[in-house]
């Protein structure tokens, strides 16, 4: 029986990670993976799988999670802020039930092959939709949303997984594999041009500068880092421009050309100043309002401070949240959770400093944190357990060179 269970395990675990962006039509199928890891981790674990365990970084994470889970129960808000703890506990048991599995290289494959099923899906939908319509829209346009399988930020997400894994697998000697590599480096890429996933964009840019930092020290690797970083602050000079026009004109009826064709930009601008207004409002927070109430306290700022009224009835139907991890920590747990999440990051960086693709798994992290509350929504938990999973293999790599990131 437990052989049996031993073979399957890991297959499971790669269906799991196949299926996640099709959620939406497979709803059952992810809980049903789940709960067959649940009941099979305890027949096929061995006390040596809990090495992968010994990690500072993870057992801060976990930390976190058992903070959150205190601090919302001894304030009495646990039945309002279960739908956000639940998504970190999705993420730290991920981990654990990861621990009897010897070769990552099966889950890398199954974002792979995660990525290019939801490209082909979201392609074809778009040509059935452009078919119906007569014309051809790209870019931000209705008729990509309509058209991708899931929300762009995580279908860019995903994407950006599929490319970072991709080029880790490919062999600096002439392999045959390395074609297909390469062409999934290059379809990814393209799609995310295609469906004008700034982020995305944004993710890939930085992940090539952090990669100036590995291998052969180069000098021209410094001037491209160097020219990097003078791109990214000038973009970022523009963007708080922006940002302070838009501010003064409280989101008018006719916003700035830059607001004006970026919706997702407009609503994070609105957002963040409401979280910063209810910062303001509460001052120091050690322990939190909980992550229901800061809901309701932006709730309330969207109907005082947007003017446009289809705008605000926009934003307070959907009751947006921070749109940043980082935010929604802070005003929702407190200081000590973004403490604990800090101190994740930070030792993790510490401790995966001299591999590129933690670190830059580390990166992803930060830059979908900073733009997006990755544990509002059960993909997002899935896919920050695929983060841990990734820096407690390479923790193992670097204390056991036998064993292999990818």
């Amino acid at each position: 029986m437990r052989i049996l269970l031993s073979a399957i395990y890991p297959y499971t675990f790669l269906l799991l990670y196949f299926i996640i962006p099709f959620d939406n039509y497979i709803r059952a199928l992810p809980n049903i993976l789940l709960a067959i890891l649940v009941i099979a981790f305890p027949f096929i674990v061995k006390k040596s799988d809990f090495k992968k365990l010994k990690s500072l970084p993870i057992a801060i994470f976990f930390g976190l999670f058992a903070y959150l889970c205190i601090n919302s129960f001894i304030a009495g808000r646990w039945s309002e802020d279960f739908y956000v703890i639940k998504k970190v506990l999705i993420a730290v048991g991920l981990a654990i039930l990861y621990i009897p599995v010897a070769d990552i290289r099966k889950i890398n494959s199954a974002i792979i092959f995660s990525s290019l099923a939801a490209i082909v899906f979201s392609v074809y939908n778009f040509v059935i939709i452009t078919d119906a319509t007569g014309s051809v829209a790209l870019g931000e346009s209705p008729q990509v949303i309509e058209s991708l399988l899931i929300d762009r930020l995580y279908l860019g997400l995903l994407s950006v997984f599929s490319i970072l894994i991709s080029f880790q697998a490919i062999k600096k000697k002439y392999h045959p594999n390395n074609n297909y590599y390469l062409a999934n480096i290059l379809i990814n890429a393209v799609f995310i041009i295609l469906i004008a996933s700034k982020i995305a964009m944004v993710a890939l840019f930085v992940l090539l500068l952090i990669k100036q930092f590995y291998g052969q020290r180069k000098i021209w690797k410094f001037i491209i880092a160097i020219g990097a970083v003078v791109v990214v602050s000038g973009l970022f000079v523009v963007l708080k421009n922006e940002r302070s026009t838009q501010f003064s004109q409280r989101i008018q009826e006719n916003p700035p050309s830059f607001i004006a064709n970026s919706m997702t930009y407009e609503l994070r601008a609105v957002v963040w100043e409401c979280a910063e207004s209810i910062i303001n409002q509460e001052g120091f927070m050690l322990s939190g309002i909980g992550f229901n109430t800061t809901k309701e306290k932006l709730v309330s700022c969207y109907e005082t401070q947007i003017s446009n009224p289809k705008k605000q009835e926009k934003f307070v139907s959907e009751r947006y949240n921070t749109h940043s991890q980082f935010l929604d920590f802070y005003i929702s747990a407190g200081f000590i959770a973004l403490l604990l999440f800090l101190l994740f990051i930070g030792l993790s960086f510490i401790s995966n400093r001299k591999q590129f693709f933690p670190t830059a798994m580390l990166a992803i992290l930060i830059m979908y944190c900073l733009v997006e509350n990755l544990f509002n929504r059960q993909i997002g938990a899935y896919y920050v357990g695929f983060i841990l999973i990734a820096l407690m293999t390479s923790v193992k790599t670097t204390e056991n060179n036998e064993i292999k990131e990818i």
